[in-house]
């Protein structure tokens, strides 16, 4: 097998190469967004996704000019150098248009609207802040002094907190349902804003999180919500096209 690269003339392999990946747990995340993109293209073609040689042709240009290919001698040399033949490289292009295109169709505005209005609930939003402890004890200490000064949350977080968001006051901002644990969801989005909930434990028992809602905000189809939603939209007809063919590991 010819190696990919030689370090003082030791080859690294392909078969290096992927149990590489394998082990540091990459190799499943690269095979299915592989899978993914070859569903999505054989969705496009079957369901009439047009493709023309002018649109490959400036994707191209798009591709050399992002990298500095100027002549086509420089396009050329890059591909020889990535082992890659023309034919392959076009077919690359082409599948990359083929797989935006399905998804613009599959995630356009009116698909966005129409399940935003039938699922309008799952969007409702909260704007909470948290401090991460690391300990139980300061925890349910931090707990009781908030109960008597629930204004010193930001301080106490700031002073407290080894969560990433301390420097900010413990302050997360807005979040829709799914972004936080399951446990945590149930009780932050139905508790009062100005509420402070927890100690949440970490799954290692490692830290303990406390939550404080800060907003509720209603359904709207704002920016986040619409990402939201898209990706929704996107992960469903995927699932829903994995279905459609027998997909085998090897």
């Amino acid at each position: 097998m010819n190696p990919l690269v030689k370090i003082d003339g030791q080859a690294i392999t392909a078969d290096d190469f992927i149990r590489t990946l394998k082990l540091s747990g990459q190799y499943d995340a690269l095979i299915e967004q592989i899978v993914r993109d070859r569903l999505t293209v054989q969705a496009a073609k079957k369901s009439g996704v047009s493709v023309s040689e002018p649109d490959i042709q400036e994707r191209a240009n798009q591709f050399r000019r992002a990298r500095g290919l100027h002549r086509a001698a420089d396009t050329n040399k890059y591909l020889d150098a990535l082992h890659v033949s023309l034919d392959e490289f076009e077919a690359f292009l082409s599948d990359s248009l083929y797989q935006e295109r399905m998804l613009q169709q599959v995630c356009s505005e009116q698909a966005v609207e129409s399940y935003f209005k039938l699922n309008s609930p799952k969007f409702d939003g909260i704007e909470v802040s948290h401090m991460v402890l690391d300990s139980e004890g300061k925890a349910r200490e931090m707990l009781s002094v908030l109960a008597d000064d629930p204004g010193c949350f930001e301080e106490m977080a700031r002073e407290h907190s080894i969560g990433a968001t301390r420097e900010n006051g413990g302050r997360i901002g807005k979040v829709l349902r799914g972004a936080l644990r399951s446990d945590v969801e149930a009780k932050v989005f139905n508790a009062a804003v100005g509420e402070v909930l927890g100690p949440f434990v970490s799954a290692d028992r490692s830290v303990f999180e406390i939550f404080r809602v800060d907003a509720r905000n209603p359904a709207q189809l704002d920016d986040v919500t619409r990402t939201e939603v898209q990706r929704v939209l996107r992960e469903g007809w995927l699932r829903a096209r994995a279905q459609e063919h027998v997909i085998e590991a090897c």
